[in-house]
């Protein structure tokens, strides 16, 4: 029987494993758990996972709010780099 070393079993391992403050929303209401976008106008519950168990955070009104939330959107990244100087076109003769 071939068995793995440890380590590179370790690291597979943690590979699978989520990462801590990850965010997931679940639905507040009566009945099974379905699809999130179901009911979109019941009430979610944000949770995170701390590495260990997933731990309440808040609750929200909606889905949309629950995907704000979860998903939010990129700010702008501003860069303070100046433009490259202009070089001059080679078709033409100085």
């Amino acid at each position: 029987m071939n068995d793995e070393p440890l380590d590179r079993w370790a690291a597979r391992r943690q590979g699978r494993l989520r990462a801590p403050g990850e965010l997931k929303a679940v639905t507040l209401g009566s009945g099974p758990h379905r699809a999130a976008h179901m009911n979109p106008d019941a009430p979610r519950m944000i949770l995170e996972w701390d590495g260990f168990a997933w731990q309440a955070l808040m609750i929200v009104d909606n889905f949309a709010e629950a995907c704000r939330i979860l998903y939010p959107t990129p700010q702008p990244q501003q860069h303070a780099q100046p433009a490259p100087p202009k070089q001059p076109g080679r078709h033409r003769k100085p």
